[in-house]
């Protein structure tokens, strides 16, 4: 009998003891869950998305779905309309229209550190004028590019370099075959090439050949640039394209603004006349 009273006393204190502490447990996590609860939602942006997320029903959430996006969309129509007839209500009064808001981009948000180049620099010319690039810029040589490929180039290989001849003038195809790249470098120098261009594309035939990477070899020494290829799309896919002229292209460098980017915009630059004739249209090359 005392043993089951004792037994009962002590199981009795437990299921106390773990009552409290179930409690204190519960409000605790209630309460930090509810905190992080509330600072996800503080911070988070009101999308049209996040509306319909919790309609199960498909047919009920597109269409939904749409009336919002249509709603959204009439709405910044009309403010755009009420804030250009303020602007021209403002003109014709004398007054200063309120400025426009400057989205943010790449460029506008991009955070200068020391290797920005500013115009004018005198160090940076000084460079210039004894680098690798100088007798391109002068008109002292002119580029003369060899371009080859990995080995067993596919079709596609073949139908990109037949558009990249119209782009690069002066330029020469050899065929890769069993030459390792120290032999070529050796006979294009000897044959005063200015330039060694080597494409490079991926080995998974069965998903269609992919032309992923560039080697950049200045001759005869160097600098030497390895560029990572994506999204390349032939001028027969874009929709109502020229026809290339034997005309030189202008060539746009845009963002080429640290020290390195300038230096790797300069090489880009020598690979095409220092002579653009504007008839041709021009070339970008932007780095962000």
């Amino acid at each position: 009998g005392d043993r089951g009273d004792r037994g009962a006393r002590n199981g009795g204190n437990k299921r106390f003891l773990r009552g409290d502490d179930d409690d204190g447990g519960d409000g605790e996590g209630r309460g930090d869950r509810g905190e992080k609860r509330l600072k996800r939602t503080k911070g988070a942006v009101n999308t049209v998305g996040k509306h319909t997320s919790g309609i199960k029903n498909k047919m009920a959430r597109s269409e939904l779905y749409g009336k919002l996006r249509h709603a959204k969309a009439l709405d910044k129509k009309n403010k755009r309309v009420s804030r250009q007839k303020d602007e021209e209500r403002a003109l014709a009064a004398g007054e200063t229209p309120k400025p426009r808001q400057v989205p943010k981009t790449i460029e506008n948000q991009r955070v200068k550190d020391e290797t920005f180049v500013e115009a004018g620099d005198e160090e940076v010319a000084e460079e210039d004028a004894e680098d690798e690039f100088a007798n391109y810029f002068s008109h002292a040589v002119s580029p003369k590019i060899i371009i080859t490929t990995s080995r067993k180039p596919s079709g596609e290989m073949f139908r990109f370099l037949e558009n990249l001849f119209t782009v690069i003038p002066n330029a020469y195809y050899y065929s890769r075959r069993a030459y390792h790249l120290q032999e070529i470098v050796k006979h294009a120098a000897q044959r005063d090439f200015t330039d060694l261009l080597v494409f490079n594309e991926n080995r998974k035939f069965s998903q269609g050949a992919k032309i992923n990477g560039l080697l950049h070899i200045h001759l005869p020494n160097g600098p030497t640039a390895l560029y990572r290829l994506s999204s390349l799309v032939l001028s027969k896919k874009i929709r109502n394209h020229g026809r290339a002229t034997s005309h030189y292209p202008e060539l746009i460098l845009n963002n080429f603004s640290t020290r390195l980017g300038h230096r790797v915009g300069r090489m880009f630059a020598s690979v095409f006349p220092q002579k653009p004739e504007f008839q041709a249209g021009s070339l970008l090359f932007s780095s962000t």
